[in-house]
């Protein structure tokens, strides 16, 4: 087989979607961005169970259950991957298996925005089902083995989001649980609330963009929402920009912030005031 060479013009020509996972603190926020985006062309994929939020969005939702369904999802919306072995959860044979039972994928392609909500519960039936697996008992003694369980776990998970991640066309939101703890020098830390460590790390070499929704004081102690969006910020939030398009902070509407990302044109909306320095932490 010939090597496929894709040129420039063929590259920047592409369809590209912005992936991207958003963290928050619970009660930040995070769901009510559902309300940011086309209902049109965006499918909600409701893990929480939790729409109060967005319950006059006239958008489509879909509730999975267990982490079957969440792979066979992933499947459905991403193609499979050639690379695999039909006994894989995301090969072409169980891509074909998957279409059988949910019909035409053409019937998606007005799908331009999956927001999943949240990573964090999908983590939970994810772990779930690892501890039903071999791998998560011992061979010698046959009792349950939580390493064995939580190495599963990871590989799973890694491999559900990297999936998502090759929906080349669409944009993949990922919401998440924002954990906030303080170190031994009584510093707080932030890291993504989520079985196993291995999701929580890899995760930002994954997405294209990270973002923490969060609550900044202005200048006149008066707080406001804003989205986090660069490495070097002064709060200490997880963020990252690969696009190197977005400023420190961005208004909490994901249109625009889709738009800025790929460039397109970006639609107004009202400036956010100067955040003012955070208060240092006294080391106790």
């Amino acid at each position: 087989m010939a090597l496929r060479i894709i040129t420039a013009e063929e590259r920047l020509a592409e369809e590209r979607g912005v992936k991207a996972a958003i963290l928050g603190k619970p009660g930040s926020g995070k769901t009510w961005l559902l309300n940011t985006t086309c209902p049109v062309s965006t499918l909600f994929i409701d893990l929480e169970a939790g729409d109060l939020a967005v319950q006059g969005w006239p958008g489509s939702s879909i509730r999975p259950r267990t982490w079957e369904e969440c792979r066979d999802i992933a499947l459905f919306l991403a193609g499979p991957n050639p690379a695999l072995r039909d006994e894989q959860p995301y090969s072409a044979a169980q891509h074909a298996r998957v279409l059988q039972a949910y019909g035409d994928p053409t019937q998606m392609d007005h799908v331009r925005t999956l927001f999943i909500d949240s990573i964090t519960v999908a983590g939970r039936l994810c772990f779930q089902w690892c501890r039903g697996q071999p791998e998560a008992f011992s061979d010698r003694t046959g009792k349950p083995d939580v390493r064995g369980a939580y190495g599963l776990h990871g590989r799973e998970m890694i491999a559900w989001l990297t999936h998502l991640q090759h929906a080349r066309g669409r944009n993949v939101v990922f919401v998440g649980i924002l954990d906030e703890r303080l170190d031994d020098f009584n510093r707080k830390t932030f890291s993504l609330q989520i079985e196993g460590s291995k999701t929580s790390l890899e995760l930002p070499g994954i997405v294209d963009e990270v973002l923490t929704l969060a609550e900044i004081k202005d200048q006149a102690d008066r707080p406001f929402r804003a989205l986090v969006c660069q490495t070097m910020n002064p709060w200490g939030y997880p963020a990252k920009d690969r696009s190197g398009r977005l400023d420190l902070l961005e208004p909490p509407d994901l249109a625009r912030l889709f738009a800025k990302v790929t460039g397109a044109p970006v639609p107004s909306a009202a400036a956010l005031p100067p955040a003012a320095p955070p208060a240092t932490d006294t080391a106790s």
